[in-house]
């Protein structure tokens, strides 16, 4: 895992959140990497990490899913990451994916994407 990987991640939600969060997001939504708590960084380094090693798993295979199951895929390795740095996370911390804002599972499945292309280009 690269704090470059973590990088990307966190460029992929920035970007996700300026495109599908409607109206004003909270400042932490768009914190800037180097501005970002430890256990975030180390987080979305870890997600990264997950998702790449699943695309590569199914020799890019994963092109099929639909942006749901993408996404999907993201919010479950998050939640992992969730329970992982906090003992008894607040409920909307580990929310199942139907209970998630539209904007949020739109973000969770721009990363997947952004993830893949930096896959099929050898990047990050």
């Amino acid at each position: 895992m690269t704090v470059s990987q973590g990088r990307a991640f966190r460029e992929a939600w920035i970007a996700g959140v300026a495109r599908h969060h409607p109206g004003k997001p909270k400042t932490s939504y768009i914190t800037p990497w180097d501005e970002t708590p430890e256990w975030e960084r180390e987080s979305a380094t870890a997600v990264y990490s997950q998702v790449r090693a699943f695309i590569e798993a199914t020799d890019g295979g994963t092109a099929k899913l639909t942006r749901s199951q993408k996404g999907r895929f993201v919010a479950l390795c998050w939640i992992g990451q969730i329970f992982k740095h906090f003992p008894d996370p607040k409920p909307a911390y580990v929310a199942d994916w139907d209970d998630l804002p539209q904007w949020q599972q739109e973000t969770d499945a721009d990363i997947f994407e952004r993830i893949e292309q930096d896959a099929s280009h050898g990047r990050v």
